[in-house]
């Protein structure tokens, strides 16, 4: 289960952010996660919960917002959300796509208690 490697990652960058502002502790941790990242949300929570314990995160309330994939079709530069898995162009039908959203995961906020 790779969520515990990302949940360490994800709390030594909030160390780092909170005492870079003189935080005594974090309230809310807000990251958004691609539905193509390979994380598993329900996972992510089960490892930060378990994980803050004993951190600057330890009160702290995961918030995770779920990023549809977006698409940008080569061909007729259409932009579009991929729903069930077709990866498919729904105005010209075209497979040349670039994936533009929903690939990673990123750190949003942070509330700090100061």
């Amino acid at each position: 289960m790779h969520e515990f490697s990302i949940v360490q990652s994800l709390l030594g960058l909030i160390e780092e952010n909170a005492k870079k502002n003189n935080a005594r502790s974090v309230s809310k941790v807000v990251v958004k996660i691609g539905r193509l990242s390979g994380i598993e949300p329900h996972l992510l929570k089960i490892a930060f919960d378990t994980f803050k314990e004993k951190t600057i995160c330890e009160n702290a309330e995961l918030e995770m917002i779920i990023q549809d994939i977006v698409a940008k079709c080569e061909d007729c530069k259409n932009e579009f959300i991929i729903e069930d898995n077709r990866f498919v162009c729904p105005e010209c039908q075209s497979f040349n796509l670039k994936i533009i959203d929903g690939e990673d995961m990123y750190l949003m906020s942070l509330e700090l208690d100061i």
